[in-house]
């Protein structure tokens, strides 16, 4: 769980950190999460908690550092270089179970992220919110 913390959200706290005295007046910052930090997932623990620290902080900080906004994308399955460590065998029939769990019938693109934090960061009016971008996969569950 350490790990988890020490990969994840202290990185962002401190690239935050580091970014606030650039940021202008309508100025943002949007955190990623993953949908992990959502579900009740076993094997997930440590990096779980991890995500649901991550998603926790974005609407404190949201008001903390009003008017600089403050927003999140928590993903859920997608398809990067993170997955490198399984076989393309194995990629390919992890992906295509996941992608039968999800509405939209696929995993996520980098692509579906970047839109996502695009969205978020382009929006003026929005500031506290966390989007679950996970193709509706926490539907199924």
């Amino acid at each position: 769980m350490r790990l988890g913390f020490e990969e994840k959200v202290f990185p962002h706290i401190a690239c935050a950190k580091a970014a606030l005295p650039h940021l202008g007046s309508g100025g943002s910052i949007t955190f990623v999460s993953a949908v992990s930090g959502q579900a009740a997932m076993p094997g997930t623990a440590g990096i779980g908690a991890a995500n649901a620290a991550i998603a926790a902080i974005v609407p404190i900080l949201a008001r903390e550092l009003a008017p600089t906004r403050g927003n999140g994308v928590s993903p859920g399955v997608v398809d990067t270089l993170w997955w490198d460590f399984l076989s393309v065998e194995q990629r390919t029939a992890a992906f295509a179970g996941f992608a039968a769990q999800t509405p939209v019938g696929r995993v996520g693109r980098a692509e579906d992220i970047a839109d996502a934090i695009a969205f978020l960061v382009g929006n003026t009016f929005l500031s506290g919110h966390l989007l679950i971008c996970d193709g509706g996969a926490r539907l199924a569950n």
